[in-house]
């Protein structure tokens, strides 16, 4: 394939910024891995609630807030009078001990961290790419930075953990992006998020810190020119982000940046603070009045992206914009030793639901969180293991793959089956085992027998009747979370419903 166009130099402006094409390595990587790791990793504690989306849903900001289940939030909601994680870390480690207090630990456990075995155990996933949190909201950073953090001077790790998983990462053969917390810096002004406005409230937008951010992000380009670069929350609005946009991209050209660099500020003062306050506190008094879709966890419109990240959600149809679904493979993104293994996905729903995210054209970062000493919990690999082993044998309907006319349908049984394509071939994944093997899927019809072949088996019969394909599959299906069928050429897509005067006559009913 050519290679994608670049037009260099990008210039620091938003309309410069455009003009740069989503590359193809991203598109056709389809699965990354997202390692949340840092202080936050000692403790390793949030306490056992559902997903984030269903609790901002039913309850809104400042439940959530107080009952946090990011485990690397720790920072934040220790400092909460009454939360859950303030009542552990007053009994673990009593209620003097200040966070700071994790980082002789996490020096000494991460400084014998095995970064090989944990970006083998990435590529074993079957993931493209690596994204690591250089700095949370908790302002320590893993890499040994000459910028000095304005309030806590050198705030760094010991090991340059940036550069040591980059190379192990890259040499297992993927590609590596960092993560950067942009937005929230909580030791820089003491921010505790409480409410819905202390979220807001909380981000610098002063000139100081806007250098001090954008220093690292100069240093992380320049050092480990990372393939993706991954804000979060915001970026100042005192600060020059086209320009460091342009610079990244002069850099690393085929790099792609998200979307949460919102750069937008709220007027400085007493006065706005009030009125912040007071209207997010209204906003939170009336909450279970509000329509549903204002109930939800959304990062705001930017004026530029190559792809954005919804959290903890699904997406009903294709988006024209490429997009990457983020989540933990349970409901934390850093390690908590609180989850049991009910809060952890199956093998079966993580495959079923990265199916359904590429089929819409989506990428899946999915998290798991180290330890302070790099390791894995076996409850958060297994999973993941499970999804690259499926891979193994399904991998050609997933990477490379774009999305087709529609994106999904049922059998005429009602199995919920997703498509891909790849050229001329479709594959049309069961996310069911199909109960016949006679099978009809909704909406595909051919007036010529196509070759069909069940990936990690072999080739299979395919008929039509009418206008109808029909794929006759074997008598015994392999165990497996979800069976993909390759057809070549591609079949037609006719909408469900849609006169079909050839139909077999047992169809019909089905529809």
């Amino acid at each position: 394939m050519p290679p994608d166009p670049t037009p260099l130099p990008y210039q620091p402006n938003f309309d410069s910024l455009r003009l740069h094409p989503l590359p193809r390595w991203y598109d056709d990587a389809k699965l990354g891995v997202f390692l949340h790791w840092g202080l936050s990793s000692v403790p390793g504690w949030a306490p056992r609630v559902p997903d984030i989306q269903t609790m901002f849903h039913d309850h809104g900001p400042s439940y959530v807030f107080r009952n946090n289940p990011y485990a690397e939030w720790y920072m934040n909601t220790m400092q909460i009078e009454d939360s859950p994680t303030r009542h552990h870390h007053d009994k673990i480690y009593g209620a003097e001990f200040a966070y700071d207090g994790f980082i002789p630990t996490f020096n000494r456990q991460s400084r014998q961290a095995d970064l090989d075995a944990l970006a083998d155990l990435c590529r074993r996933t079957g993931a493209r790419y690596v994204v690591l949190t250089s700095k949370h909201h908790e302002g320590f950073c893993l890499w040994p930075t000459d910028v000095m953090h304005p309030a806590k001077g050198s705030y760094h790790s010991e090991r340059d953990l940036v550069g040591d998983l980059t190379l192990a990462v890259r040499q297992a053969g993927m590609r590596m992006g960092l993560y950067y917390s942009g937005g929230y810096d909580w030791p820089y002004n003491g921010a505790v998020i409480r409410t819905g406005a202390d979220a807001i409230l909380a981000v610098p937008h002063d000139r100081r810190y806007a250098d001090y951010i954008e220093g690292h992000f100069r240093e992380l380009i320049e050092r480990y020119e990372p393939s993706i670069l991954w804000n979060d929350i915001a970026f100042p609005a005192t600060g020059d982000l086209a320009g460091l946009l342009a610079h990244y991209y002069n850099s690393v050209p085929d790099g792609v940046v998200n979307d949460r660099w919102l750069n937008t500020r709220i007027p400085g003062g007493s006065g706005s603070a009030v009125i912040v306050r007071g209207l997010v506190g209204s906003v939170e008094r009336l909450w279970r009045f509000l329509p549903s879709r204002f109930r939800r966890i959304a990062p705001p419109r930017v004026p530029h992206c190559d792809f954005t990240t919804p959290e903890y959600e699904d997406r009903a149809a294709v988006a024209e914009k490429k997009w990457e679904s983020v989540r933990g493979v349970g409901h934390s993104f850093g390690a908590n030793r609180h989850e049991s293994p009910d809060d952890i996905l199956s093998e079966t729903e993580l495959v079923r639901m990265f199916v359904d995210i590429v089929s819409k054209n989506g990428n899946l970062l999915i998290g798991i969180g180290p330890r302070a000493d790099g390791t894995i919990p076996e409850s958060q690999q297994s999973p993941l293991l499970g999804l690259g082993r499926w891979l193994e044998d399904n991998g050609d309907a997933i990477f490379g793959s774009r999305p087709w006319r529609a994106p999904q349908s049922v059998t005429t049984e009602g199995q919920p089956v997703r498509f891909t394509s790849k050229g001329d071939t479709l594959f049309a994944t069961f996310l069911e085992a199909p109960s016949s093997r006679a099978v009809r899927i909704q909406g595909l019809e051919a007036n010529s027998v196509p070759k069909a072949h069940l990936l990690g088996t072999g080739q299979i019969r395919a008929s039509v009747e009418g206008r109808d394909l029909l794929l006759h599959l074997p008598d015994s299906l392999p165990l497996s979370p979800a069976h993909v069928v390759a057809i070549k050429p591609a079949p037609r897509w006719r909408r469900p419903g849609s006169p079909n005067p050839g139909a077999h006559p047992g169809l019909a009913a089905t529809r």
